[in-house]
């Protein structure tokens, strides 16, 4: 039996023709023997295949010369660099303590050993040559392999297993199963997008999540409180020539933090051009620069989008908040209304330096919200925001840097990176034109060009943000 790498054009592809319909049977392990979608705590796995549907004891029980006898599976767009992934799969193995780790675009096919903290590389081909080095893969990661390894390792076992999100048909579960899926998993998530530093990607980071999530068939609502207007933008609201054509300017984020009693959001809120499904907006206009004023004077003004986002709780699963890059008012009114907190960064050195002004900033504003019996912001972390794509940089300097966000400004990084590429660029310059006439129309990197590297990394950035506030489409 053969397999043709040409079959998967994306990462669902990938996972479905490569490792459901061909990898795990030819390996031995039937469906009572792998689960897809596995999180255990922080951690999300694509696929976990074991030799028994029970999870072996967790590593505190034994030695970390000991690992656990099964093979963690994880599934990449057809574009991606696996190089990027490597990381992720080190912690994933050396966290939960996994002896194997198999790493695939359907075109590169890797596994993985763990050994102490780290992992190495054992086995390496072309999608090609899998159907060739089956024999060689099955004397690894095999069923029958692992059973023999796991007879001659002794191992407990804990009387629950693997929580799945949607249970797996033949397998029997306990009366009383582990769920992951909480009341908290389906309330609404408000995300801030954040950095007092601007040209660091708050926007195309805001409009690619939103469209990441929302062909997810998540309900996601963008809010751009920058008075630049980008993400505005960016969504395809702002198709008209001249001033007086412009009908967002008595009509904006603006009527919802000042008015306590009107302008709530459903009034407000339009549908974005930018992608399909479509997604909710709030504009922004350039007006709010000296509207500022009139709001500064109205302490209401605060707490006015906490109020109306608590109106729409149940019509949103995600809300996304565009920030302006200052300390103002409006930066302000997202971090109080947010209940997470993402920082975009090229992780430059003025970018770095103004980490500082970030977290003082966030100090500043849980204080406030403990006033108001609000918990404080939780920061999912630095996003590596408008990477550059050379090798060498990736190699040497990039963990470096990364290295220093955590060490020395003491936030977490995220595992996601955006590369900086032209397609992105070139989304949101899409235009259309008419005659002599040319329309701005911008695009969503998915709406764009889905099978792009760019878009692979917005949906790993998706999947990442997804799993770390609990929230599953």
């Amino acid at each position: 039996m053969n397999f043709n790498p040409q079959l998967c054009r994306n990462e669902s592809e990938v996972e479905s023709k490569l490792i459901v319909q061909y990898l795990l049977p030819m390996l031995g392990y039937d469906a009572s023997k792998w689960h897809q979608e596995v999180a255990l705590g922080s951690i999300r796995l694509d696929f976990l295949a074991l030799i028994s549907p029970i999870i072996p004891a967790s590593s505190n029980s034994f030695p970390k010369a000991s690992p656990k006898i099964c093979v963690v599976m994880e599934a990449k767009h057809p574009k991606q660099n696996l190089n990027f992934h490597v990381r992720r799969l080190r912690r994933y193995l050396s966290s939960l303590q996994v002896l194997y780790g198999v790493l695939t675009n359907s075109k590169d096919f890797r596994i993985y050993e763990l050994e102490g903290d780290g992992i190495n590389l054992i086995f390496q081909c072309q999608g090609l040559e899998i159907a060739d080095k089956m024999a060689k893969i099955k004397d690894i990661i095999g069923r029958d392999k692992l059973a023999g390894l796991e007879a001659s390792q002794s191992q407990s076992s804990i009387d629950f297993p693997i929580p799945i999100p949607i249970p797996i048909k033949n397998i029997t579960l306990p009366s009383e199963p582990i769920s992951l899926v909480t009341s908290e998993s389906i309330t609404m998530k408000t995300i801030a997008i954040y950095h007092n530093k601007g040209g660091v990607g708050k926007t195309t980071t805001t409009i690619n999540l939103a469209a990441a999530m929302s062909r997810k068939g998540l309900k996601v609502l963008i809010i751009d409180l920058d008075s630049q207007a980008n993400t505005t933008y960016a969504a395809g609201l702002m198709k008209f020539a001249n001033e007086d054509d412009d009908m967002l300017k008595d009509s904006n984020v603006y009527n919802v933090i000042h008015y306590p009693r009107s302008n709530y959001i459903p009034e407000i809120a339009l549908k974005g051009s930018f992608t399909y499904p479509e997604v909710d907006v709030i504009p922004a206009h350039i007006n709010l620069i000296w509207q500022e004023n009139t709001l500064v004077d109205q302490e209401s003004s605060k707490f006015q989008l906490v109020k109306k986002l608590e109106l729409v709780k149940d019509q949103y699963d995600v809300v996304l908040i565009d920030t302006p890059p200052s300390l103002n008012l409006y930066a302000k009114i997202a971090l109080i209304a947010c209940d997470y907190l993402i920082i975009p960064s090229d992780l430059k050195p003025f970018a770095n330096e103004g980490l500082r002004n970030v977290r003082n900033f966030i100090q500043e504003i849980d204080e406030f919200r403990s006033y108001t019996n609000r918990n404080g912001i939780k920061v999912l972390g630095v996003l590596p925001s408008k990477i550059l794509t050379n090798a060498n940089y990736i190699k040497a300097t990039l963990p470096k840097q990364e290295k220093v966000i955590t060490e020395r400004y003491g936030f977490p990084v995220l595992e996601t990176r955006i590369f900086q590429r032209e397609d992105l660029s070139r989304a949101v310059d899409n235009f259309i034109l008419e005659g002599d006439i040319q329309t701005p129309d911008p695009k969503s990197i998915f709406d764009f060009k889905p099978d792009s590297i760019s878009a692979a990394e917005f949906e790993e950035l998706a999947n990442e943000i997804l799993n770390k506030i609990g929230t599953r489409p």
